[in-house]
Order: C-alpha cells, then sequence, then structure tokens
C-alpha cells in the first residue's frame, strides 16, 4: 500500500469519526422537529384542537433546531481540538 492511499485511508477514517459524532442528537433534533410540524398541521387542520397545541408544536420545533445547533457545535469543538494530522 503507497503512501498517498494511507493517508487516504486515514482521512476516510477521520471524516467518517467526524460524521459519526453527535449522531444522537442530530438525529432527536430532526425527529422534534417532525413532530413540531405534525402538530402544527394537526392543530390547524382538525377542528376541535386547542391552540395550546399550535404552541406546543412551536417550541418542540425550537427544541429540534436547538438540538441541531448543539450537535454542529460540539462536533466543531472536537475537530477543533483533534484536528486531522495530514503527516502521519
Amino acid at each position: 500500500m503507497t503512501d498517498e492511499a494511507r493517508a487516504l485511508e486515514r482521512r476516510c477514517d477521520y471524516i467518517d469519526t467526524v460524521r459519526g459524532l453527535y449522531r444522537r442528537e442530530r438525529n432527536a433534533g430532526f425527529v422534534a422537529c417532525l413532530l413540531g410540524v405534525l402538530m402544527l398541521v394537526w392543530a390547524r387542520f382538525v377542528t376541535g384542537v386547542p391552540a395550546l397545541v399550535l404552541w406546543a408544536g412551536l417550541a418542540v420545533i425550537a427544541v429540534g433546531w436547538a438540538l441541531f445547533a448543539y450537535s454542529i457545535f460540539k462536533r466543531l469543538a472536537w475537530v477543533r481540538a483533534n484536528p486531522m494530522d495530514a503527516e502521519n
């Protein structure tokens, strides 16, 4: 195996590691956003649903976006603390 192939393999492993960080939080944020949108649709188009469901749906969407932002900033902090060493 050449040095170039080893470097490419290490780079791919590093990228896979970064992509896997905080996956649970990202997925939870995605699910929260979906549930929030479903709550909004339910509150707008079904008669007899309390108005509180609309506001709860907006709050759930906000929590989902907060989870997305949390995972992005935590991954950024990890990448800054563990830069890819291209020399080794």
